[in-house]
């Protein structure tokens, strides 16, 4: 069973050929195109579809529906240049665009690249630059129209469309009817990044359980070393990675290298000249991380240079409080991301409890306990991990991560706040009390005091400790809670979401006082915080963009049956009675006259019926003022088979559930009828519970395939955008089940009581 393209067909219903199609009928032929075309771009970013693929689709879906000659996407990169990613063309291939292109001048990426905004140019005359020269000379264009892919606030890339017609330039409205495109484009591109943050995630855990697994068997420090170095190399993608030992007279001694870049000195060998600014002289001087961006910038570095190294972060590496080494990592192309040096902290902190379990036999069961705890943290984040990976509600998230936290860190209470953009409190979002009864219920708003830790984050963006003595002296509610409860320790650790500080990661403790560095061991607990909100914003930005893409369709539905009902159908009734007025008045003698009136007259009475049909079709008044239960009877008794209807009392449902729960039953019975050849379909329908539940079954001929047109498609996405559910089971020769399940407000309006049971 073929299931057709609802949008198409009433497209088609709505006018004749291209060309000539009265305004309101070539609006609607317009519309379902769009619809059509949005449908199959957001199909491919829920389904993930790789980059270049979704990039091609959006560039050749854009082209055609605007009706342009050449399209494109392209990419601002770092270094304020643009790079092509896809084009199209609409007769042949698209002509080579080589790459990449300075933005200067007033070319359209140029400009939106300005601007932030989208951009029309109909004359290329007198336009600067390479990219307008280019685009007028060797492409011969004559009108562009171009629009910004913005991604979480930042603008990524660009869309633009090219026509080679001076005297028909692309729509006026092109601009806008882009920025569908860009925005389910810049929806893509953010989900990518998201999966891709936590890939990465997963891959450091991977690396830090390998070197743990190490570690923990006792294994000699070399092969700790020489592991730990490969892991680093492999996970930061860097061109070398060394580790370094420092000794008291000054110089370092190489225990590992790996790596195609830099010198190949041998395990053991001495190292000694290096530049005192770069990081291996800068990590011994300081005790801290240092980073070279370009070793150009640097005396003494052109050695390194001559190496092929442009860049290098080095970490140190403390053993029992004390300097002892430093692990370097260094590329020859772009200086190493931001981060790189609190990521590398984990390495070094494994490869110092080798260190520790090599120098001090004496402390083996105390390195063993902290290794346990290690590989259980590590546990911890991969079961936390494990969570925002199958995407759950953020609030399950949320207090499992509160959980973890309280037993990892031995804490006795941990809790997660949200911010309050006035900073003035924090909104308790899951609370673990542990042992400790704070119990404070989720929503309640805790005004930030300076003596507790969630402060000291909000002032500064870090992770904060806070002990007894910051409220010992303190007389206010939140100090006197504290005192009461014998909390002495809190270490609280920030969310930041996309850039934004969104909130806090708290835990409290009433054994004493938190050991440093306590707050910082959070950080990989609150990146998976963050995550899981990014992801859930994501998924409700989505989910809003779809939602929004309905309304807007039924909005357009409602304003084009209105206009056929209140303007083109009253004339041609108008028309067809001053016919027949005509027509009384025709002398006896004019027989003829008289026929060629009535005839006319009695075309023009069917053409009413047909836009009646129409207009029907596209939202039935039926369904606005007598709602679901009258709407579905209406549609048995015009059905063109035996329909048996099962209708439960049915309240007044919101707009969008009845319109998604009627076009579900249409299309059904449309489809058993023109392609299953069904002779009987059964239709229920009930309200229970909060839940809209719809089923349609036919006896016909069955193997629907949704992917073999749209219609099944659209009220797929329909459903969806509404918070739905949509299934399909349709085997060969077994007939058709289409049902759904769509969320209503309980008790909205009044249950309607008509009759039900078989109709025709």
């Amino acid at each position: 069973m073929h299931a057709p393209d609802t949008g198409a067909d009433v497209g088609r219903a709505a006018g004749g050929g291209a060309g000539h199609d009265p305004p309101d009928q070539a609006r609607l032929r317009q519309l379902a195109a769009e619809q059509a075309a949005l449908r199959r771009v957001a199909t491919l970013v829920a389904r993930g579809a790789p980059a270049d693929e979704l990039f091609a689709a959006v560039t050749e879906e854009a082209g055609q529906l605007l009706a342009a000659h050449l399209a494109g996407m392209a990419h601002y990169e770092s270094d304020n240049t643009l790079t092509v990613l896809a084009t199209w063309a609409s007769e042949g291939e698209h002509p080579l665009v080589p790459g990449p292109w300075p933005l200067e001048g007033g070319d359209l990426a140029s400009t939106v690249f300005r601007t932030g905004r989208s951009v029309r140019i109909d004359d290329y005359r007198g336009v600067s630059g390479r990219i307008a020269a280019f685009v007028r000379e060797e492409l011969g264009i004559s009108s562009s129209v171009a629009s910004p892919i913005v991604v979480e606030g930042r603008l990524w890339g660009v869309l633009f469309l090219h026509s080679k017609q001076a005297a028909q330039p692309l729509p006026l409205d092109a601009e806008a009817r882009l920025g569908s495109f860009t925005e389910l484009v810049a929806t893509a591109i953010a989900n990518a990044q998201a999966g891709q943050e936590l890939r990465e995630l997963a891959d450091t855990q991977a690396a830090l359980r390998r070197l743990a697994t190490l570690v923990a068997r006792g294994e000699p420090p070399e092969a700790v070393f020489a592991a730990a170095t490969r892991e680093v190399l492999r996970y930061f993608g860097g061109g070398t990675a060394r580790m370094i030992r420092y000794e008291p007279d000054g110089t370092a001694t190489l225990l590992a290298n790996e790596g195609t870049m830099g010198a190949h000195m041998r395990s053991g060998e001495r190292w000694e000249g290096y530049p005192p600014a770069g990081v291996t002289a800068t990590v011994r001087r300081t005790g801290q991380a240092a980073r070279v961006d370009d070793y150009q910038d640097i005396p003494g570095g052109e050695r390194y240079l001559r190496e092929e190294l442009r860049s290098a972060v080095g970490v140190p590496i403390h053993v029992n409080g004390q300097l002892w080494g430093m692990i370097a990592v260094g590329s020859g192309q772009e200086p190493m991301p931001p981060d790189t040096e609190r990521r590398m902290t984990q390495f070094t902190d494994l490869v110092a409890t080798a260190v520790a379990n090599a120098q001090n036999r004496d402390l083996l069961e105390a390195s063993r306990e902290e290794l346990a705890h290690l590989l259980a943290e590590q546990a911890a984040l991969r079961r936390v991990a494990t969570l925002v990976a199958r995407g759950i509600d953020p609030a399950e998230i949320f207090s499992a991560v509160a959980e973890e936290i309280r037993r990892q860190l031995g804490a006795d209470s941990a809790g997660i706040g949200r911010f309050e953009p006035d900073g003035t409190s924090v909104v308790v979002v899951s609370d673990d009390a542990g042992d400790v009864p704070v119990n404070l219920p989720i929503g309640t708003r805790v005004e930030l005091r300076d003596h507790l830790a969630p402060a000291m984050v909000w002032r500064t963006g870090r992770a904060a400790q806070v002990d007894e003595d910051a409220w010992s002296s303190v007389s206010d509610p939140s100090a006197d809670a504290l005192r009461e409860l014998g909390i002495r320790s809190i270490v609280a650790s920030p969310v930041v979401v996309e850039g934004r500080l969104w909130g806090v990661v708290t835990a409290l403790t009433r054994r004493g006082l938190f050991p440093s560095g306590t707050a910082d061991r959070m950080a990989d607990f609150t990146e998976l915080v963050a995550m899981a909100v990014g992801n859930a914003e994501s998924r409700a930005e989505l989910a809003a963009s779809r939602a929004r893409i309905v309304a807007a369709a039924d909005q357009t539905r409602r304003r084009i049956e209105r206009d056929l009902h209140d303007g083109t159908q009253q004339r041609l009734v108008s028309l067809g009675l001053e016919l027949r007025l005509a027509q009384s008045t025709v002398p006896a003698g004019l027989p003829e006259l008289d026929t060629v009136i009535g005839r006319v007259a009695e075309e023009l009475t069917g053409v009413v019926e047909d836009l009646r049909e129409i207009a029907r079709g596209i939202h039935p008044a039926i369904l606005s003022e007598g709602g679901l239960g009258p709407a579905l009877r209406t549609l048995a008794r015009r059905a063109a088979i035996a329909v048996e209807l099962d209708i439960a009392a049915i309240a007044r449902l919101p707009e969008p559930i009845e319109v998604a729960a009627y076009y579900l039953v249409s299309e059904a019975l449309t489809n058993a009828t023109r392609h299953a050849h069904a002779s009987v379909a059964e239709v229920a329908a009930q309200a229970c519970g909060g839940t809209l539940r719809v089923c349609v079954h036919d006896d016909g001929a069955g193997g629907a395939d949704p992917h073999r047109g749209s219609g099944l498609a659209g009220l797929k996405d329909r459903i969806e955008a509404l918070g739905g559910t949509f299934t399909l089971h349709s085997p060969p020769g077994g007939g058709t089940t289409v049902s759904c399940e769509l969320p209503v407000e309980a008790g909205v309006g009044q249950p309607d009581t008509g009759p039900a049971g078989p109709s025709r």
